[in-house]
């Protein structure tokens, strides 16, 4: 029901700028402002801002803090410095994923987690379950705002409201400091866009202050505010997952594509388990695919062969913008997600050819 929805510091705002708004992870959300397109548009070519504030921010801290989230996540976290970010995941018992997350290392002792919107009690009662050596933990995640400015311009449009040389900070590093006149807040190189950016973690007292100031600094850089439907189109010509979609609690890392963040230098949640899965090989993995001709793939589309035989299911798709054709990811039998293998997406009883690709559909602009 619409009064049990959670809103945003800004919700007030969003509705003032015309956004439609729709109910996502349990939060009224902006979906689109002006159209979905031109949104999209706008970030690829010059710099839109999204306010995201519906993600889930946990501190992690002190002498334990490092030894729970080597347990509980994927990734290597002992080689975080200061200032560095790091994408990881919770495997669960099951060879599923319980979220995938960003982990930020802010001092000694000190780490930011950055969770699903939807899976935020889900993954605090996972990680506490684990905290059995008395980290300290804090969920923060009512007490942080969090915009995503992207776009080629970004930097250009922001570097006038911050001291922090904005194009030294590599990607998926990070500063804290004073932004817009607003304390405390992290500035991150990181994004779900490919467009390069910043990530701008601000406390809900200064939210509208920052939002209002980013606003007026970029509009002479094109900028315009970003719903959650071009989040999405742009996140798919990247091949970035979405929880929920393409990963959840049946799919491993080592399926869905993440094997590069599933480091079996130490131990953690499963590993024995994944480190089997590895060395057996997996029966199916997440591919992105471009449809031949016309069409576009939905989510929980059969894909087939030639011969019209089940050889997966489609978990993402849309008409990619950029490309003006489909695109879609989805799980294959592993015989098939060789880039260039031909496979058919079926809607309503007929098959659509499509070739299997090697991510991202375009190009991003990140390096790391």
């Amino acid at each position: 029901m619409a009064e049990d929805l959670k809103t945003v510091t800004l919700n007030d705002v969003h509705q003032q700028l015309g956004a439609k708004m729709v109910p996502f992870a349990g939060y009224n959300m902006p979906v689109r402002y002006s159209s979905d397109l031109d949104e999209h548009h706008t970030v690829r070519r010059a710099v839109g801002i999204f306010d995201v504030s519906h993600m889930g921010e946990f501190r992690v801290r002190g002498p334990q803090a490092l030894d729970l989230i080597q347990r509980v996540t994927s990734n290597d976290a002992s080689k975080l410095t200061d200032g560095k970010a790091q994408y990881s995941c919770l495997p669960n018992t099951d060879g599923g994923i319980v979220d995938d997350l960003l982990v930020y290392k802010l001092a000694d002792e000190d780490y930011l987690l950055v969770v699903n919107a939807s899976n935020i009690d889900k993954d605090w009662n996972w990680i506490s379950k684990h905290n059995t050596q008395g980290a300290e933990m804090q969920n923060v995640s009512d007490d942080i705002s969090l915009f995503a400015v992207q776009g080629p311009k970004a930097i250009a449009a922001l570097q006038g409201l911050t001291d922090a040389d904005l194009s030294s900070i590599p990607y998926y590093s990070f500063v804290q400091g004073t932004f817009a006149g607003a304390p405390g807040v992290i500035i991150s190189a990181t994004g779900y866009t490919g467009a390069g950016g910043f990530e701008l973690y601000v406390p809900n007292e200064h939210a509208k202050q920052v939002w209002d100031q980013v606003m007026a600094a970029g509009k002479p850089y094109g900028l315009k505010p970003i719903g959650l439907g071009a989040r999405d189109t742009l996140r798919l010509e990247m091949g970035y997952c979405l929880y929920g979609n393409d990963i959840d609690d049946t799919t491993s890392p080592l399926e869905g594509g993440l094997g590069w963040i599933t480091k079996f230098t130490k131990d953690f949640t499963n590993a024995a388990a994944l480190k089997q899965q590895k060395a057996d090989g997996v029966a199916r993995k997440l591919v992105g695919f471009l449809l031949d001709g016309p069409g576009i793939p939905r989510s929980h589309y059969p894909l087939v062969d030639e011969n019209g035989e089940s050889i997966g299911e489609v978990t993402s798709g849309t008409q990619s913008p950029s490309l003006s054709k489909g695109v879609g990811l989805g799980y294959v039998k592993t015989e098939f997600s060789t880039p260039g293998s031909k496979i058919f997406v079926q809607v309503r009883g007929k098959n659509f050819p499509a070739t299997v690709m090697k991510l991202p559909f375009v190009p991003g602009t990140e390096e790391g």
